[in-house]
């Protein structure tokens, strides 16, 4: 029902494959842990998929020597690779430096401006209320992306774009990855092996998050069965194969 308040809403209704979704991530590698199945489902049946990364990824390395520049330049490179292998049709980068994410209301302008230039609906993102979750960036770029949905659907909120002819825009959802409390799972029993193959595409990350899967054949195929179980386990609440769960809010 239209002006319907969202916490009347019914969040236990099915989605449809959107015409256009938006990812919102801390780090490169972030929406493809968080959502890859998902976002390459959606593309495949003819979705518009957008991935905007937060951070440049700078701290993405336990190499105390690793070159700054280089490593940027790597993990911008990889997450291109990664966006494509998800079927990804727009990619951007908002380049705050990695580790040193700090909210601000700027930075819930430039998410803000994103959605109501792209339109999407739905948004997905990190969930800001996880519990324990140690990474600061995590923390803020859920937040970013929640709130930049809030402000967003609202006219009132940043009047500069709305004056520069984007008009306010609502999604139709927000999905929230590593939610405790899931209410929303999305089938990826067919699209498991592209959310593995993106993942992978991030070399950089191979030691500190895949487990050294780059290194041996055996670390690789120990790291696709970690994935592989937790959708497994995902999907089991579900009757599901494979799945990726989520908290979804109606903004």
């Amino acid at each position: 029902m239209p002006g319907l308040h969202p916490d009347l809403a019914d969040p236990a209704a099915g989605l449809p494959v959107p015409r256009r979704a938006l990812a919102v991530a801390a780090h490169p590698d972030d929406a493809e842990f968080g959502a890859g199945g998902t976002l390459a489902k959606w593309a495949a049946a003819g979705a518009e998929v957008a991935i905007l990364v937060i951070t440049d990824g700078s701290k993405g390395s336990w190499d105390p020597q690793a070159a700054t520049a280089e490593l940027v330049a790597a993990r911008r490179r990889e997450q291109q690779q990664a966006a494509a292998v998800l079927g990804a049709t727009t990619l951007g980068f908002l380049d705050y430096p990695d580790g040193e994410l700090e909210y601000s209301l700027a930075l819930r302008g430039r998410v803000c401006e994103w959605v109501r230039r792209l339109r999407p609906d739905i948004v997905l993102g990190h969930d800001p209320w996880q519990r324990y979750q140690l990474h600061p960036d995590h923390r803020v770029a859920g937040l970013a992306c929640v709130d930049g949905v809030v402000a967003a659907r609202d006219p009132l909120f940043f009047p500069e774009q709305v004056a520069a002819g984007l008009a306010a825009h609502r999604p139709g959802a927000i999905l929230l990855w590593s939610a405790d409390e899931p209410n929303h799972r999305e089938d990826v029993s067919a699209t498991l092996g592209a959310k593995l193959a993106a993942l992978l595409c991030h070399h950089s990350q191979g030691e500190t998050t895949m487990g050294g899967a780059h290194d041996a054949e055996e670390a690789r195929r120990e790291f696709e069965r970690r994935v592989q179980q937790r959708a497994a386990e995902a999907g089991a609440a579900a009757g599901m194969a494979a799945a990726e769960a989520f908290r979804r809010l109606t903004p």
